[in-house]
Parts: structure tokens; sequence; C-alpha cells
């Protein structure tokens, strides 16, 4: 069932556009990882959700009532939509149960013990109840996300969306929030979550939006995004890929200055000393010894990426001529040495010849 669309959302700020055009359908139950480099519109996206920002056109649909339009009563759709925040937003001069039961008493109008009850079991649920008469600035930043998770939860929301909740979190706390809100996708809450925890997104998400340009990038099942996306853009983010490229375009290149530079581009992102020179060792047994030595392949494009994720490199080169694998049909010592070194390599042949060779560490 959906519960909100969203139509050819635009926001635009002076010298700056995040959002260009996004379009897509949120359904009961989804719980939706949102993704993508910094800068591209992910916490804007949420903003404009619950009209924290103002589209500049579109419209967001929530169960039936655009919000961008002048008559909606903003603060009833707030109502449907909990918040929770990377810098936690509590206040400071309440303590937890205070903090927890402040919005469904003066808002939704519950009776003060009828929320003091919901309350206690909301701070339960997130391991927080035996904090409940503290303040937050006597909590870890992990323990004040958590008393925001159950904040949000207690104004019995139809969605959650969370706007990078464990950003502001040291690295060990990371964990116990995170494990909250598998918690809630478990029990079938409907969520967004604007996140850089990839495994995370992974393990949780019923979609995932991939963010760039301005738009809804790439989506589909984590399967989809994370195994095999479709979109050059989305692979090299998922990968978190590094790139060194460069053309070879004569036989007497500078052999020597190349070495260097696979071997700076290797240290600057801290590839294994091993794998530094295996990609030089490749470069050289097949470029130097074997494709500069015929004209007809010239120029020969050469392409590096490392992978963070999979700390696994890709050394492809793109050269001219007749259909000509050199691990095949080139030097039998050269194609030795690389086929000991690389775990797979392919050769194709179209109106060019490219091969491509994949080493781990």
């Amino acid at each position: 069932m959906s519960m909100i669309t969203i139509e050819h959302l635009r926001k635009e700020f002076p010298g700056l556009t995040p959002l260009a055009d996004v379009n897509t359908t949120i359904n009961k139950g989804d719980v939706i990882s949102i993704i993508g480099p910094s800068g591209t519109g992910k916490s804007t996206f949420l903003r404009c959700l619950n009209g924290l920002e103002t589209p500049t056109s579109g419209k967001v649909i929530v169960d039936g009532e655009d919000i961008t339009s002048g008559d909606c009563n903003i603060n009833l759709i707030r109502r449907k939509m909990g918040m929770v925040f990377q810098s936690f937003n509590l206040f400071g001069n309440l303590n937890i149960l205070e903090n927890v039961i402040s919005a469904p008493v003066n808002l939704l109008k519950i009776p003060k013990d009828e929320a003091i009850a919901e309350a206690r079991e909301l701070l339960k649920r997130v391991g927080m109840l035996e904090k409940q008469y503290n303040y937050p600035d006597e909590l870890s930043g992990g323990q004040k996300q958590r008393v925001a998770i159950a904040r949000a939860i207690a104004m019995k929301p139809e969605i959650i969306l969370f706007d990078e909740p464990t950003s502001a979190l040291d690295p060990t706390m990371v964990g116990e929030v995170l494990s909250v809100i598998k918690g809630l996708a478990r029990e079938g809450m409907t969520m967004m979550i604007v996140t850089h925890e990839m495994r995370f997104a992974k393990d949780v998400s019923t979609r995932v939006f991939y963010m760039d340009e301005g738009i809804i990038y790439e989506e589909g099942t984590p399967e989809q995004i994370f195994d095999n996306p479709q979109k050059e853009k989305t692979r090299k983010f998922i990968k978190r890929l590094k790139t060194l490229t460069f053309d070879v375009d004569s036989a007497t290149f500078d052999l020597p200055g190349i070495n260097t530079m696979i071997e700076v581009f290797g240290r600057d992102n801290s590839l294994a000393p091993r794998m530094i020179r295996n990609l030089n060792l490749i470069f050289e047994e097949l470029t130097a010894a074997d494709l500069v030595q015929k004209a007809e392949t010239l120029p020969i494009h050469v392409d590096i990426e490392y992978s963070e994720t999979d700390e696994s490199a890709k050394i492809s080169l793109t050269y001219g001529g007749e259909d000509y694998d050199p691990l095949e049909s080139g030097d039998p010592l050269s194609a030795k040495i690389v086929k000991n070194i690389v775990s797979s390599a392919e050769h194709t042949y179209t109106d060019k010849n490219s091969i491509v060779m994949e080493l781990r560490s």
C-alpha cells in the first residue's frame, strides 16, 4: 500500500540544486536505505518529506494529501513521520523519561500516566529503561541516539526517517544503535534511512536508493544494488573504487615514470606492497615486453581500479590491431608470469582488443 508518492521533487539553494528530479513511491513496510556521496541531496530529500525544507517544485503526497500545497496542515502530517537526527536533539533540561513523554502528552494529549507507561516500555525495548531518570549530558552518544529513537516511536508514527543516525557516534557505539533499527525492521516499521553503513544497509533494507546527480540514480533490492549494480557511478561507490588511468602512445614511453606513478597510486590508497609490485609486473610484461612492440596496438589505454570493499584490483588494457590475446599468443614466459599473478583474466575483441585481469591481496 502506497504511503508516500514523490513526483518531480526539486530543491534549489543559491548556487546549488541537491534535488533535481526525484520520483518514487514509499510503501507500507518498506525499509529503504538511501546511500550516495556527500552532497547528493540525501538529507535534503528526507527534510522535504516532512516539511522541514520547502521543495522548489514537485509534489510530496502523504496518504493522498499533497504537503506542498498551501492549504496542507504540515503539523498533522509530521505526526505521521518520526524523525531521528544525527545530532540527537534531546532536551537537555529534561530527563530521559520526560524527553520521551513530552510530545505524546503535549501534542497527542495522551494522559501522562499512560504516556509514562508506554515510554517505559519503549525505553525497555531500546535498552535504556535503567537510565530513565538520567539527563542527556550523562549519556554516551549511542545511548542518546537510542533515546531519540524511543522518542520518535512514542508518537506512533507511520514511518520513521533516520538522517545519518550513526554519523556522530564513536565507532564503538554504532552497533548498539543499528541493532535497535534492525529490531524495528523485523517488527515491520516503515523506515527511510540515510546511512553510510553499507553492510547494515544491505542487511536491513527491502529497497536501496543510490542518489547522485540530483536524482535517485539507481534503485533496487539490496542484492541488486550491492552485488550487481547496473550503473557505473553506483558500482564505483559501492566498491569504493580508486582509479588510475593513462595511455601509452609510443614504444619509447617512460617505463620508470609509469612504474613510479603506479607505486604512488598504490601507496596513496594503502594497497599491499605485493599488489603494487604485481601491478607493475603485469604492466611491464604485457605492455613493455609485448604490446608496444606492435605499432598497430598503439595507443594502449591502461585502467587500474582498486576496490576498498573487496581489497581487490583490476588492470585493464585496451589496444588496437587485429584480434590478439598476449596471454595466449604472446611471449610464453611473460604469459606464465602474469597468469601466476592474476586470479582471473578475460580477453575480448570487437573493434578493439580488451584484456581485464583481476588481482586479490
